[in-house]
């Protein structure tokens, strides 16, 4: 404690001189600190959009569930490897995706915890006179567990309703808002298409970002009416039925490509299956699995396609941070141009000021005496330009955020390092200008 008071005693007096120096050439002084202001503003707009991107991709998996498989149908590619040759592949059927290969996953594979198939089709809910499009999705329980759905009031269908294909149906908040804005909603009954569906549930609202896509299995439930998916077969759709005409017309090749787009071909019962798998160690092995047994059981025809949608936004996140690390090393090169112009100045401001060093050494001021003056001027400086530019920092993140769209989260931490960066900045271009005011001689300097 001793030793702090007699250095603030001390070096006070120096410290002092610095600030009336700075005062005293306000302008060239906010000139000087310029770079350190927009080197830290752009090292906290930088670090914010960084920590935005990290959180957006965190929300983005809390969405698609931890752990989990997105199966989706896709484009009919004949896998001809093992054929004897073009004409005998051609010959080939799949039935598409279909309830059966859900069930085929859930039962065969060790790894997998869950399963959900999911349909999906657009209608209008109809209740009284007033019609509202709604997304009608056929799913099994497990769905609001695999994608983290909450629900704000009832509950959500059971396996026994589910396996009877009961009209049953958990309901988006918007759809709630349309039909029952002044009532609860539960026990009540809503009508899609012919089918008059009563509400178990209603689905919490949450917080959908623009760049969560529908690859990655993330999709809005504000609009959407949730019914078990054999009441989605049974009761309003199933698209694998089909005439046993059209199957053997397709089976064996459809015939010229007229007739095939003349003709209603059979379509994927399934809009995608999502699997989840026990452990994060499983996720690579098991989409593997999945995509050899759903290869087989579709007559080696690659008409469905395996996403790991977690990895996928990991490998994303990785190429964030390494966007992060470029954009903040060229925002830091902003802070050494502005230490290398505070140097500048300081160096100048040596030769204009050295009638005033030499007279300060005259009168007994030491090296070290000099060297603080100077070196607590540059830090000053630094220092200030490092506070403004911490404002301007913040504003910045919010304009990028207002204008553009990008999510921005300015941390504590970016703040303290900012800081921290601009005060080292001051310390370390300032100490050659301090140092070369230091070794003026006294005499030299008075004469001159």
């Amino acid at each position: 404690m001793r030793r702090i008071k007699y250095l603030i005693s001390r070096y006070y007096h120096d410290v002092l001189i610095a600030v009336e120096a700075i005062l005293a050439n306000k302008l060239k002084s906010f000139l000087t600190a310029l770079g350190i202001m927009f080197g830290v503003a752009a090292v906290i707009s930088m670090l914010a959009i960084g920590r935005g991107a990290q959180q957006e991709v965190l929300e983005q998996i809390k969405l698609v569930g931890v752990n989990n498989i997105i199966v989706t149908p896709t484009e009919m590619a004949i896998d001809g490897g093992n054929g004897s040759g073009s004409g005998e592949s051609t010959k080939r059927f799949s039935p598409g995706l279909t309830l059966l290969d859900a069930r085929s996953i859930r039962e065969t594979i060790p790894s997998v915890a869950k399963v959900s198939p999911v349909v999906s089709l657009n209608y209008h809910a109809i209740l009284g006179a007033r019609s509202y499009p709604v997304v009608l999705e056929g799913v099994s329980p497990e769905y609001f567990e695999l994608l983290n759905i909450n629900l704000v009031s009832g509950n959500i269908f059971s396996e026994q309703q589910a396996e009877a294909g009961k009209p049953v149906a958990v309901i988006g908040d918007n759809i709630r808002n349309r039909f029952f804005n002044t009532e609860d909603p539960i026990g009540k009954y809503i009508k899609c298409g012919e089918t008059w569906v009563k509400v178990v549930g209603v689905i919490e609202r949450r917080d959908f970002t623009a760049s969560a896509s529908d690859e990655l299995g993330i999709s809005s439930t504000d609009n959407k009416i949730i019914v078990p998916v054999k009441t989605m077969l049974l009761r309003f759709k199933d698209r694998a039925r089909i005439n046993p005409e059209v199957l053997e017309q397709v089976s064996r090749g459809g015939g010229n490509g007229e007739e095939n787009n003349n003709t209603d071909q059979p379509k994927d019962q399934l809009d995608k299956i999502i699997v989840q798998v026990d452990e994060t160690e499983f996720l690579s092995s098991t989409a593997n699995i999945i995509k050899r047994m759903l290869l087989r059981r579709h007559s080696r025809i690659y008409d469905f396609e395996v996403t790991v949608p977690e990895l996928l936004l990991k490998q994303q996140q990785k190429t964030n941070d390494i966007f992060n690390i470029v954009l903040g090393a060229i925002a830091s090169i902003s802070l050494i141009v502005g230490g290398i112009g505070i140097m500048n100045i300081m160096l100048a401001s040596v030769w204009e000021r050295i009638r005033e060093i030499g007279t300060r050494q005259a009168i007994g001021a030491s090296r070290k005496d000099i060297i603080v003056q100077f070196l607590s001027e540059s830090t000053l400086i630094s220092v200030s330009g490092g506070m403004i530019g911490i404002v301007l920092g913040v504003v910045m993140a919010h304009l990028i955020h207002v204008m553009a769209g990008i999510e921005t989260i300015v941390t504590l931490f970016s703040v303290v390092v900012a800081f921290g960066v601009s005060a080292t900045v001051g310390i370390v271009f300032g100490y050659l200008p301090a140092k070369r005011a230091a070794e003026q001689d006294p005499v030299e300097s008075l004469r001159a």
